[in-house]
């Protein structure tokens, strides 16, 4: 029996079928590409007009100015938030995007400069960073508008030691802002031996640093007592061996030109924020004084914690952690969400508790 035979309409709808599949597939297959390639300006750096410089002595250019949490201490902290700009146009992002700042406040503020908030005054510099296709690409292009952003880390730290002329200091950043921070440190804090004595503590959050980069000046947090010290880290979950190796892999850290250079087979950093210390032996989940997702809440209130939730290990300069069951601690947003830093804190006890340990025995030590 002689099948019949397709018409002309259904040759076309089954053409038609076949060419929506052939591109859903494809969508899925390259959705990235496709979403990566949106937010690429399309012109090289070197012909960029970039947008205007904030003027630091006016509070429009601080995310945050002086902010204090109830019964807040005696420090200064200059905060260096990380990648909150997608991109598109422009290589660097221009002070006061609405989207950017939305994200700054509600998600990054609380959750990686909160830790800070009792240690004393906090402030955070708006300025021109690196758009987040600059995190996604190797390209030279890319890596200059990482190191253009510096120029206003260094030009708000100036204005906020203007500020504080004396007393305690803590430097924080995370994720990019971390990676300027370690720049500051090494080429500003350090050379200079009036600023050096001031430094409870830096911590660098989320950021791969090499070890041989460290000024002698002001090395790893070796203890929890140690003050004058840098606490950093690069988070990657356990069972994640891919997550891992592509970390390293494609790694920027600086050279002594100022220079974004991969760190190739060069040791990676790693302080476990647990124990405030670089032990390569692991860590219980009992130790984890509490991971927290404190998206949304305002400047000051302390979120709650859930502690004995991460047990943590430095190894081959990652922090290897397990990874919470909690619901709060998953990844959300758009596809650009969640390539920046992540919406919650699994270190936010520990922080806090290091950062007010350090302060302690600063003030113990000027005490004695």
């Amino acid at each position: 029996m002689k099948r019949p035979k397709l018409t002309f309409r259904q040759w076309v709808g089954w053409i038609g079928f076949a060419l929506v599949f052939l591109l859903t597939a494809a969508s899925a297959v390259w959705r990235g590409d496709i979403l990566r390639a949106g937010l690429n300006p399309q012109a090289p750096f070197q012909t960029y007009v970039p947008p205007p410089a904030p003027d630091y002595g006016r509070p429009g250019a601080w995310a945050l100015r002086e902010a204090r949490a109830p019964d807040s201490g005696p420090a200064a902290v200059f905060f260096v938030h990380s990648t909150t700009f997608d991109g598109g146009r422009d290589w660097n992002g221009p002070i006061g995007d609405p989207k950017a700042d939305a994200y700054l406040r509600r998600v990054v503020l609380p959750n990686y400069a909160g830790p800070f908030a009792r240690l004393g005054s906090v402030s955070a510099p708006r300025y021109r960073q690196g758009s987040l296709y600059t995190r996604l690409t190797l390209r030279e292009d890319a890596r200059e508008a990482r190191a253009f952003a510096y120029g206003d880390i260094a030009a708000a730290f100036e204005a906020w030691l203007a500020r504080h002329p004396s007393g305690p200091i803590v430097l924080a950043g995370v994720e990019q802002g971390g990676e300027l921070v370690e720049r500051l440190l090494r080429e500003r804090v350090a050379a200079d031996p009036a600023l050096r004595p001031r430094l409870v503590a830096a911590y660098l959050m989320d950021v791969v640093t090499p070890v041989d980069g460290l000024s002698s000046q002001i090395p790893a947090c070796g203890q929890r007592t140690q003050t004058g010290c840098i606490v950093g880290f690069s988070p990657v979950g356990e069972g994640n061996d891919g997550a891992a190796r592509r970390r390293l892999r494609r790694a920027l850290v600086w050279d002594a030109r100022g220079r974004l250079v991969e760190l190739g087979e060069r040791e990676a950093l790693c302080v476990n924020p647990v124990t405030g210390s670089t032990s390569t032996a692991p860590v219980e989940a009992r130790l984890n004084r509490g991971a927290t997702n404190a998206t949304g809440l305002e400047w000051g209130a302390h979120p709650a914690l859930l502690a004995r939730e991460i047990a943590t290990q430095c190894r081959d300069g990652l922090l290897r952690h397990t990874e919470p069951k909690s619901e709060s601690f998953r990844q959300a947003g758009s596809w650009a969400d969640r390539r920046k830093s992540r919406p919650y804190n699994l270190f936010y006890g520990d922080i806090e508790a290091d950062a007010q340990a350090r302060l302690a025995a600063w003030s113990a030590q000027r005490a004695s």
